[in-house]
């Protein structure tokens, strides 16, 4: 485990908070701010230890290097102001004097949120001297953006190298504590249910998983590829055909193993993607799609990975079960969700469109763990090393 910020001296310092406040917004109106909110523990944590300033820093969206008002991180600072219940100072840039006088002119304890990191080519290039003019009015560094940790920029990487001490946030250590535990000591029968588009963006998961969990449920489209693999009717759905062998593969390892890989028994099938079109469900064994495609698991998938989970101690979730965003192909990913929701043990679900799928069947509550990076979680469920977990201190 590494250092944390619980580990940490810090009366009267300066701590410098990268977070992850890459939030949707549109014309300067913030239209999630979970991420907001899951830093708020952090942050009130270094006030409430006697910090002497909170300097909070993070990317949003991708301007390319240069400025761009839309992309201005000014309203989170107003929302970070009404969510700490204090008024938050904002830095107008984010290195420079600007950016130190901000920090010089906060009150004991205030929090001062700097301008879009991205601003700066120098941030995504790992910059040396960028991460020392982003340590310039730092004492501490505490990284609490997990959702950053897997590119090696200046703010999670070089900045580092430029201060006395570093350390995780509770954020982060909330992170890395379940993964790792789902990784290298999880209750057991232990299962993942994996979905999404390609089986490209999954394959390093499953290999890295298959020597450690009992049961894998695939659905989304990344369930044709193997479904051609094993020479099932596809019609026009979604296949990578340079990936049939890596499919090939992944069903041999895991019938080695024992391990029970479990495909969809039933989809339901369409023209088109689009709300409104006439669908079918039909056996995934039927000649009859023709040349439709299936956008969602069938309800008889549905009850089989609703049994496959009911015993479940440890549960991963990432990627929906079909093209969700449409309720006629939202009922697999849905059932799915209040599957996993009703496991007794851990259950911890990642990545974006995951996340939508839990809240859009009304189970968030109920879900163990919800993490904040899906292509961080993916790089660490895949066995890769994260940049931004790698250079911080261990414990």
């Amino acid at each position: 485990m590494k250092t944390t910020i619980r580990d940490l001296d810090l009366a009267g310092r300066r701590v410098f908070v990268r977070v992850d406040f890459n939030v949707p917004l549109n014309g300067g109106v913030i239209g999630d701010d979970t991420r907001i909110r899951e830093s708020l523990p952090t942050i009130r944590y270094a006030r409430d230890a006697g910090a002497r300033a909170v300097i909070v820093a993070s990317h949003l969206g991708r301007p390319g290097g240069k400025p761009n008002v839309e992309l201005s991180l000014k309203p989170v600072a107003a929302r970070l102001g009404e969510l700490l219940g204090s008024p938050v100072v904002f830095a107008p840039d984010c290195v420079g004097p600007e950016a130190e006088r901000a920090v010089d002119s906060a009150p004991p304890g205030g929090v001062v949120l700097l301008e879009n990191l991205r601003f700066h080519p120098e941030e995504e290039n790992d910059d040396p001297a960028f991460g020392r003019a982003l340590a310039a009015r730092a004492d501490v560094y505490v990284d609490d953006a997990f959702g950053a940790a897997h590119r090696a920029h200046a703010s999670v990487d070089a900045i580092v190298r430029a201060v006395p001490e570093a350390a995780a946030g509770l954020l982060m250590d909330k992170e890395l504590r379940y993964l790792g535990e789902a990784l290298g000591s999880p209750a057991r029968p232990f299962v993942a249910v994996l979905g999404g588009a390609k089986v490209s963006d999954k394959i390093d998961v499953i290999e890295n998983l298959v020597p450690r969990i009992d049961r894998l449920l695939i659905g989304g489209a990344m369930a044709y590829t193997f479904f051609k693999a094993m020479g099932k009717p596809v019609g026009r759905s979604l296949v990578e055909d340079d990936k049939l062998d890596a499919a090939r593969n992944i069903m041999t390892r895991a019938q080695g193993r024992r391990l029970q890989l479990l495909l969809p028994l039933d989809h339901v099938v369409a023209e088109r993607i689009g709300a409104g079109v006439p669908t079918e469900t039909l056996s995934v064994d039927d000649g009859a799609i023709g040349g439709r495609m299936g956008l969602d698991i069938g309800p008889r998938t549905v009850a089989a990975y609703a049994g496959a989970l009911r015993d479940a101690q440890t549960v991963v979730w990432n990627g929906p079960m079909g093209v969700f965003e449409i309720d006629a192909f939202a009922q697999g990913t849905i059932g799915v969700a209040t599957a996993v929701a009703a496991v007794r043990g851990t259950t911890i679900v990642g990545g974006g469109d995951s996340i939508a799928a839990i809240r859009k069947a009304g189970v968030a509550d109920r879900i163990t763990h919800i993490s904040t990076g899906g292509g961080a979680s993916l790089e660490f469920l895949g066995g890769r090393t994260l940049p931004g977990v790698a250079v911080l201190p261990d414990a």
